[in-house]
């Protein structure tokens, strides 16, 4: 979607724990929300668990993983997606279970969790000042960070749903509206003055509703408007091309690491190679 240098989105170095927000940071995202739709389908419905029993799976693997990434003193890109992936499926599963099981509705859902997702960034700008991610440094901070991202992935899961089916886009058809959306908002972030932090927000939840109907997509019935692929296929490719773009983002990371430093070792030295 974007590839972002400035300093508007790039987080400390030092105490970083969110990765560089660049193009591949949100074809990993989308790939993720995908994967976790395929994923909480695949335990829910294909291993017939039902929603609650897999939203509790979920939610057991979803504290555990944030909890590990809490205690992680600096970034670790794989336990930073594995986590985002736990959100996902657990969005998944709860959605389904609050819409479904419960009877809310989609439109309901939705506006239950826009309460709350609401809610959560509020708490977060009050008690910690900012909601950007330059501030997801500290344990406190990941926790409202972490809180507001299940919540986020559980609202795009009902969007999702309730664009596709309810007011009858289809799969296709929503994913195309929540991919223009995501569009519109990247040439906001380049042309507009909005904050840079309701943008990446703003950012963050399109994904999800865009991952979710691509994901129905891929694993529901021909009959339904999708192309019935297996889920457990379908999510071991979607698991394969993530972890690809993580090894390839790292390695790009360590080679403009080691090129900065090269750089300013050489700026050490004046044109006569004495050292300045």
């Amino acid at each position: 979607m974007m590839h972002i240098q400035s300093d508007k989105f790039n987080t400390n170095e030092i105490v970083r724990k969110v990765p560089e927000i660049t193009l591949t940071f949100w074809i990993i995202k989308i790939f993720a929300t995908t994967l976790g739709e395929t994923g909480g389908d695949a335990v829910s419905m294909s291993m017939n668990l039902g929603y609650l029993i897999g939203t509790m799976i979920f939610s057991v693997v979803f504290v555990g993983l944030v909890i590990t990434q809490i205690r992680k003193k600096k970034l670790n890109s794989y336990i930073y997606w594995m986590t985002i992936v736990a959100t996902t499926t657990l969005g998944t599963t709860l959605a389904d279970f609050c819409t479904r099981s419960l009877g809310i509705g989609y439109a309901g859902g939705s506006f239950l969790l826009l309460v709350l997702l609401m809610g959560s960034l509020f708490i977060w700008k009050r008690t910690m000042g900012s909601v950007s991610v330059d501030t997801v440094n500290s344990p406190k901070t990941e926790m409202f960070c972490w809180g507001t991202i299940m919540f986020s992935q559980t609202l795009g899961t009902a969007l999702g749903d309730w664009s596709a089916d309810t007011m009858g886009l289809g799969y296709s058809g929503a994913a195309i509206v929540f991919g223009t959306l995501l569009l519109f908002v990247a040439a906001a972030y380049f042309w507009t003055k909005i904050s840079p932090a309701a943008l990446f927000w703003t950012a963050f939840i399109l994904t999800r509703p865009l991952g979710a109907v691509v994901g129905d997509f891929l694993d529901k019935p021909i009959s339904s408007g999708g192309l019935e692929l297996s889920r457990y296929l379908a999510s071991a490719v979607l698991l394969i091309c993530i972890v690809s773009l993580i090894v390839l983002s790292e390695q790009r990371a360590k080679s403009n690491y080691s090129t900065n430093i090269d750089m300013s070792v050489d700026s050490d030295f004046d044109e006569n190679g004495e050292y300045d």
